[in-house]
């Protein structure tokens, strides 16, 4: 993606790291409101409840979401004890990324719209806020489709671990210390999936929304 920039115009690299930068932020943001909201004031007292896109920035994650358009924030932490909601509170937390995720995807197309925008390929482009709101979109997407592969330590596995239970800790303890080696499988491996699971659902968002 950042060579891609390079070759068509150097100058997209500036949407594109807003981009990045946003979609971290918020999505971060988004954990860490979900746990405050049902009692846990961990993520709070580390910094980490504020749109300050700094606190929540793992600079390795941010460098290959740059290079390659994947990668990762910095954890956000909760004390799954203080959430209100004990079996589903973390997975409540953790589906808050990706629901933000959609809302920053749906607010760029509405500003995109709004604006009278149409052309859907940032390679042809001259105008960086049409690029910018055309990066939001697609970067959101996979971010949202990413995250919800229920692989620890992807968003997807806390939703796993609350309809699993408590009786089946011995599942989660093994994709606890297999989830990583499966992820890094997946991304070497399993991009004809990965690239077909997210063309579907670029498709699908572009005819519900009109852009096609």
């Amino acid at each position: 993606m950042f060579f891609d920039l390079l070759e068509v115009n150097p100058l997209f690299l500036i949407p594109w790291i807003l981009t990045v930068i946003f979609a971290i932020g918020i999505h971060e943001f988004s954990h860490a409101l979900s746990g405050y909201l049902q009692g846990d004031d961990t993520a709070q007292r580390q910094g980490r409840l504020t749109l300050n896109p700094l606190n929540h920035i793992d600079w390795l994650g941010f460098a290959l979401l740059l290079f390659i358009g994947f990668g990762w924030g910095k954890p956000t932490p909760y004390n799954p004890y203080n959430l209100k909601y004990k079996k589903w509170g973390g997975a409540l937390v953790a589906i808050a990324g990706p629901v933000s995720n959609i809302l920053m995807m749906v607010v760029s197309i509405f500003v995109f719209k709004l604006l009278g925008f149409t052309n859907l390929n940032w390679m042809l482009s001259t105008n960086l806020l049409e690029v910018f709101l055309l990066f939001m979109v697609q970067l959101n997407i996979v971010l949202f489709v990413f995250n919800l592969i229920p692989i620890p330590p992807l968003d997807g596995s806390k939703v796993l671990y609350s309809i699993l239970g408590p009786k089946r800790q011995n599942i989660i303890r093994t994709l606890e210390m297999q989830g990583p080696w499966l992820l890094l499988l997946l991304i070497l491996f399993g991009q004809g999936i990965l690239g077909r699971m997210i063309s579907f659902v670029f498709l699908a968002v572009y005819q519900l929304f009109g852009l096609i």
